[in-house]
C-alpha cells in the first residue's frame, strides 16, 4: 500500500507539471481546444483537456487502493490463505497493480490528448486484461511462477513495442485487448467445465463473445483477412492441458463484474461526438460513467477470483508450479 501511494504522488506531481506546462504535441487525430473531443467532452485548454473524463478514472485508483488494503488484511490478520488472491502473494499484487495502472494509463490519455498518452492508456489496458487469462492457462497448464510472469511480461512488453511503432493494431490486423477479453471467457469456461473435449470446442466461445458485441460469425467468414484472428481463439485449449486444483464460486461477484461491463460498455456506445445523446458541456459523460463501472467490474472480479477453493488436487500436481501457495 505504502509503496501504491508513493508512486501515486509521484505519478500526481509529474501530471501537474506536464499540464501546468501545456502537454505537448496533441496526437493528430485529437481535436484543437474549443472543439468537442472523440469522447463527446469540450476540449479545454487547462490543465486537463477532458476535465470529466479524466477525474473518473480516480474510480481505478481507489478500486486499485481497495484491493491492497484487503490484501493486506489478509496478511496481518495471521489467517490460512486459501488461494493465490489472498494476501500479498505476487499473483493478487499483480491484480491490485494493474487495476490501479488503469487510473493514470487513461487519465494521461484524456487528459494531454497525446500519442503517449493513448500509448499508455492502451497498454495499463492490456495490463489488466492479460492477468486473469494468462492466470487461468498458468494454472490449467501447470506453469511455475517464472513461466507465467515471463509470459505476461513478454506479451505486455511486445504490445507495448507494437503499438508504438505500428499503431493500435500492432500492424497486423489485431486488437489485443478485444481478444483478450475472448480469450478470458474461453479460458474461463475451460477452468469451470476442464475436459479434453471441452479444450477442443473451447475455441467456440470466443464467436459468443464476440456477438455479444455485434460481430457475427457470418462477418467474420464475409472478411476472413480481418478477422484471421479468430484461430487465437483456440490458444486456452492447446495449453489448458491439466484440469484446475480449484472451484471457483460465479454467483453473485463474476455476474456483478460482467453486468457492470456490459451496463458499461453500453453507454460507451453513447460517448461519442457523433452521437445523438452527446452534449459536450455536460458535467456528466457517458465516457466518464464508463471509467467509474468498469473500476466497479474490476473490482467484483477481484472479490470472484478470492473465492476460489482447492479440491482434491491430481497427482500430477508439481509442487512448484504457479499453484503452489
Amino acid at each position: 500500500m505504502a509503496i501504491a501511494l508513493v508512486v501515486l504522488a509521484t505519478f500526481a506531481t509529474l501530471f501537474t507539471i506536464a499540464g501546468a506546462s501545456g502537454w505537448w504535441v496533441p496526437a493528430v487525430n485529437e481535436q484543437a481546444i474549443g472543439e468537442v473531443s472523440r469522447w463527446c467532452e469540450r476540449v479545454g485548454g487547462g490543465l486537463l483537456r477532458e476535465p470529466v473524463n479524466t477525474l473518473a478514472n480516480l474510480g481505478f485508483v481507489v478500486s486499485g487502493l481497495a484491493m491492497f488494503a484487503v490484501l493486506a488484511r489478509d496478511t496481518t490478520s495471521g489467517t490460512p490463505l486459501r488461494n493465490r488472491f489472498h494476501g500479498n502473494q505476487p499473483i493478487a499484487l499483480l491484480y491490485g497493480a494493474a487495476t490501479l495502472f488503469l487510473g493514470p494509463g487513461s487519465m494521461v490519455m484524456h487528459g494531454s490528448h497525446t500519442f503517449f498518452g493513448a500509448w499508455i492508456d492502451n497498454v495499463s489496458m492490456v495490463a489488466y486484461i492479460l492477468v486473469p487469462w494468462v492466470f487461468n492457462l498458468a494454472v490449467l497448464g501447470r506453469w511455475r511462477d517464472r513461466v507465467f510472469f515471463g509470459v505476461y511480461g513478454s506479451v505486455l512488453v511486445g504490445y507495448g513495442i507494437g503499438y508504438w511503432l505500428f499503431g493500435s493494431d500492432l500492424g497486423i490486423g489485431l486488437d489485443l485487448f478485444g481478444l483478450s477479453i475472448g480469450l478470458w471467457i474461453i479460458s474461463e469456461v475451460l477452468y469451470r467445465f476442464w475436459s479434453q473435449r471441452m479444450r477442443v470446442l473451447s475455441g467456440l466461445v470466443g464467436f459468443v463473445v464476440a456477438l455479444a458485441f455485434g460481430i457475427t460469425p457470418m462477418v467474420m467468414l464475409d472478411d476472413p483477412d480481418q478477422y484471421w484472428w479468430v484461430i487465437l481463439f483456440w490458444i486456452p485449449g492447446v495449453l489448458a492441458t491439466h484440469p484446475p486444483t480449484g472451484r471457483r464460486t460465479y454467483t453473485p461477484w463474476f455476474w456483478a463484474g460482467i453486468a457492470s461491463f456490459f451496463i458499461a460498455y453500453a453507454i460507451w456506445t453513447t460517448g461519442t461526438d457523433t452521437h445523438a445523446w452527446c452534449h459536450p458541456d455536460s458535467p456528466i459523460q457517458a465516457h466518464a460513467i464508463w471509467h467509474l463501472l468498469t473500476a466497479v467490474a474490476t473490482w467484483c472480479f477481484f472479490l470472484f477470483l478470492r473465492t476460489e477453493r482447492p479440491v482434491a488436487a491430481p497427482a500430477d500436481r508439481d509442487g512448484g508450479s504457479i499453484l503452489a501457495s
